[in-house]
C-alpha cells in the first residue's frame, strides 16, 4: 500500500484535489484512473480511503469514501537534539526516528554544536517521507531550533533526561524508562554538552543518563534513546 500525505484534509472532508506534483505522481506514474482508491493521511491520526473521480494529471480529484481513526501511543516522546554538523545525519536520525516512533522533536544549540543554523524545510519532507514509508497516521512535530538554556527552562510534562559522555553519577536510560510515561530526553553534539550545560540541567531536575558503554555518534544516541523508549513500552 502506498500511503499519501495531505495535511489540509480534515475527518468532515469530502472531497479534495491534489496539488500538481502529486496528481502528475498518481496519474502518469503509478498510472491510476478514474475509480481506482488511494490512501492518505493528514499526519493527525487520520487514515483516509479516497477514490479518483478525476483523473487529471495537472489536478487529481478524490472523494472520501471511509475513514478511520488511528489509535495514538500511550506516551509522548520527545528528543531535543543537538543538529550534526553533516545535514544528511541528522537526516538520517528523522527518517529512523520517525519509523520507531517519536512524537515531537527539537534541535537544540549548545556550546559544542557545530551547526548553529537549522532550514527545517527539507527535515520535514523527510518526516513526511518517513511516515508515509512507515505507513503511520501520525507526523512527529518538528520545532523550530532554540537554545540549550532556553529549552530546559521550560515547563516539561513526565521524566526528563539528558544523555552525556561525562563520568558522572549516571544510570541506564533503560532502566529508569517506565512504561505509558510521557518522556523527554536531551541528546548532545559531537564534542558533547559542556559542563555547565550538564549542570544547568540537572539543576532544572533533568536525570543524568547513560546509553551504553561506547560512545555513540550523535545521530546513534538519539536512534538508541527513541528505540529503548519504543521497546520498553512494547513489554
Amino acid at each position: 500500500m502506498q500511503l499519501f500525505y495531505n495535511p489540509d484534509i480534515h475527518d468532515t472532508t469530502t472531497q479534495f484535489s491534489f496539488n500538481r506534483e502529486e496528481s502528475k505522481h498518481i496519474i502518469k506514474v503509478l498510472r491510476k484512473s478514474t475509480g481506482d482508491t488511494l490512501q492518505i493521511t493528514n499526519g493527525k491520526g487520520w487514515l483516509f480511503l479516497a477514490e479518483i473521480i478525476m483523473a487529471d494529471i495537472k489536478n487529481c480529484v478524490a472523494s472520501i469514501v471511509s475513514k478511520t481513526h488511528q489509535t495514538q501511543r500511550d506516551y509522548h516522546l520527545h528528543l531535543a537534539v543537538a543538529p550534526t554538523k553533516m545535514n544528511d545525519r541528522f537526516e538520517w536520525f528523522l527518517e529512523k526516528a520517525t519509523e520507531i516512533g517519536i512524537d515531537t522533536i527539537t534541535p537544540i544549540i549548545c556550546e559544542h554544536s557545530e551547526r548553529k543554523i537549522i532550514k527545517t524545510e527539507r527535515f520535514e519532507r523527510i518526516l513526511q517521507a518517513a511516515m508515509k514509508q512507515s505507513l503511520s497516521s501520525y507526523l512527529p512535530q518538528l520545532n523550530e531550533a532554540i537554545p540549550f538554556k532556553s529549552f530546559i527552562s521550560q515547563d516539561f510534562k513526565g521524566a526528563i533526561f539528558i544523555a552525556h559522555c561525562e563520568e558522572t553519577d549516571r544510570k541506564s536510560l533503560k532502566r529508569l524508562i517506565k512504561p505509558k510515561t510521557d518522556i523527554t530526553i536531551l541528546i548532545g553534539p559531537e564534542g558533547d554538552f559542556s559542563l555547565s550545560e550538564i549542570e544547568q540541567a540537572l539543576n532544572n531536575n533533568f536525570i543524568p543518563v547513560t546509553l551504553g558503554e561506547t560512545r555513540l555518534r550523535t545521530e546513534t544516541a538519539a536512534i538508541v534513546a527513541c528505540h529503548s523508549v519504543a521497546f520498553v513500552n512494547e513489554l
